[in-house]
């Protein structure tokens, strides 16, 4: 990111960040933001409403209303060119990441996003891991996944080559499997297989009263906590066609940023 505030953790991105915040800067923070008409609460499971509403007013009704702030944050230009970056750093291995950007949660295209990115990282028969890891055996762990932001976010692919593989070889062996999927798509069946597992975890994230409670507050922040019964019909209607669109569209060269970790070369050992 080059302009959007996700380019900085939540947390800030040094320890001084934090370390030099004044308590007036974090009062203000917390009143600024922190006020019942700026929050969703969700109450889930087996309820008794009136007095679960007797409570919300002992415990929120005396917190007044703030003004409420415009979320007007900067749009992120689109990247128009390839950026890459080697840290020399104190890692325990050599490892790459590459990120794309791509659309918002919010966006039609997010659920087809979504199920690319399973196609190359959700699990041992997932392309990158089967090809790339068990049969060519070139990582010792390669994943790929979305951060699914509200607004628009980054697919991101990381990898941790075998010792004796260059993180050329490692990028190189990563973008011929882009490439080959941007040629010739992915078979219905691929799809149909990813999509069945979507559609069994949303159904047993159901179960657990928590995450159903923070799954409807998360739609709500969205627009509508009843969009959380039209996921798997979303998800269901991605079609080959349109895996195939979208990754043509996202896994360009000028669309990506390369980090890598090189260690640096042991020096020889000289004896005197």
């Amino acid at each position: 990111y080059q302009e959007h505030p996700y380019r900085w953790p939540t947390i800030g991105k040094v320890p001084e960040h934090v370390s030099e915040a004044s308590l007036e800067e974090v009062k203000a923070f917390y009143e600024k933001y922190y006020a019942p008409n700026n929050a969703v609460l969700v109450i889930a499971g087996r309820v008794n409403i009136s007095e679960t509403r007797r409570l919300v007013e002992k415990w929120f009704g005396h917190i007044p209303a703030r003004p409420m702030i415009e979320r007007r944050l900067p749009t992120e230009p689109p990247q128009r060119r390839f950026q890459r970056r080697v840290l020399h750093d104190k890692a325990p291995a050599d490892a790459l990441y590459l990120a794309f950007h791509i659309p918002s949660r919010v966006d039609a295209d997010y659920y087809g996003v979504d199920l690319l990115s399973d196609v190359l990282g959700n699990g041992p028969s997932s392309r990158l891991y089967r090809r790339l890891l068990k049969e060519r055996t070139l990582f010792s762990a390669v994943d790929c996944y979305i951060t699914g932001t509200i607004d628009p976010g980054l697919l991101i692919i990381e990898a941790k080559p075998l010792e004796g593989v260059s993180l050329d070889n490692a990028r190189a062996a990563i973008w011929a499997e882009l490439e080959e999927l941007k040629t010739n798509g992915i078979p219905a069946r691929e799809l149909e297989k990813l999509q069945n597992k979507v559609e069994s975890t949303l159904a047993f994230s159901e179960l657990s009263i928590l995450n159903k409670a923070i799954n409807l507050a998360f739609f709500e922040v969205l627009g509508n906590a009843e969009l959380i019964n039209q996921e798997v019909h979303l998800y269901r209607r991605v079609d080959t066609a349109t895996i195939q669109r979208l990754a043509q569209q996202i896994f360009v060269e000028e669309n990506c940023s390369d980090v890598s970790y090189e260690l640096p070369q042991a020096r020889p050992l000289v004896v005197s």
